[in-house]
């Protein structure tokens, strides 16, 4: 009997094991674009930094990363036991997020001027022509802006990653997260700190001897700026891509509406859902910019006249 009830014990734990891994799988594909941006917006975060400085500053962001999903991932367990309706507006709020920011990253690229000055630019421009400024003290303001935007990013990732595992026990949903947490932190942070050493691995081999070497070298050297600039539209396209696919499906009409022009489409259907998905989120985030710049205007005007 004790044979029979171990046999039994190891089966059902080779059988949660089964669905976690199937399951932490089908949560990574849906936060696959989450995750291009994240990769992005890290590596773009460290641009500025002094060389010998790189691998810290990745260091000091990672564990402010693992800080951050130390708070989210129970948050996220707690809220899935107690009331699971508030996952699905957790959703929404997220995809509202993911194209609200799009959509200013687009904005700024073609039409600067419909928008505030960036002025965290302008700051990160003259704090690394200014010899007197203070950069570690700089740097410190760099590191805390860089965990902020983790932290949103990482609670969008949990939070649709939680979508995922909705049909699961307690138990399971809660490896799933962990399991992703981990790994998504291990892996974003290990490819930001690559990504930012490429160039300077590119010029060290440029320094050897051998024209194999040097030739590599100037390869990596120039493939730099080109990954970064890549990775920055990629991770555009992804917010989107992944804010406007959750908005449309929280949206009965919009997602009913999609399917049927997608479905006209024949073999492309997959493709024409994405596509649809992308311009209505790119929409929907240009609506809200619009809106909060006019605010932000109205709030100006009037802090000047009280002035």
């Amino acid at each position: 009997m004790a044979g029979a009830s171990l046999l039994t014990l190891l089966d059902d734990i080779s059988v949660i094991l089964d669905d976690v891994s199937v399951m932490t799988k089908i949560a990574a594909k849906k936060t696959a674009g989450v995750l291009g941006d994240d990769l992005a917006l890290n590596a773009e975060q460290v641009t500025g930094v002094k060389a010998n400085r790189e691998l810290p500053v990745v260091w000091a962001v990672a564990k402010g990363s693992f800080i951050n999903k130390l708070i989210l991932v129970p948050a996220a367990i707690l809220i899935s036991a107690i009331y699971p309706p508030l996952i699905t507006f957790l959703l929404m709020c997220g995809g509202l997020f993911l194209v609200y920011e799009g959509a200013e990253k687009v904005i700024h690229r073609f039409w600067p001027h419909a928008l505030p000055h960036d002025e965290e630019q302008e700051a990160r421009r003259k704090a690394n022509a200014d010899e007197t400024v203070d950069l570690v003290a700089f740097e410190k303001e760099k590191i805390k802006g860089a965990i902020r935007t983790d932290f949103i990013l990482s609670a969008e990732i949990i939070v649709i990653a939680l979508g995922a595992t909705a049909s699961a026990t307690l138990l399971e949903r809660s490896l799933v997260l962990s399991i992703l947490a981990i790994s998504i932190t291990v892996g974003i942070y290990g490819l930001v700190a690559g990504i930012v050493k490429i160039d300077d691995v590119g010029l060290h081999m440029m320094e050897k001897e051998g024209a194999f070497t040097q030739k590599v070298g100037k390869v990596l050297f120039a493939a730099a700026p080109k990954l970064m600039k890549f990775l920055s539209i990629a991770g555009t396209l992804a917010m989107f891509l992944v804010g406007g696919g959750i908005l449309v499906h929280g949206i009965n009409f919009l997602y009913h509406g999609v399917e049927d022009i997608a479905h006209l489409t024949g073999i492309f259907e997959s493709f024409t859902t994405a596509l649809l998905n992308g311009v209505i989120g790119f929409i929907i985030g240009a609506i809200i910019v619009a809106l909060l710049t006019v605010v932000g205007k109205i709030r100006n005007k009037d802090e000047s006249a009280a002035h």
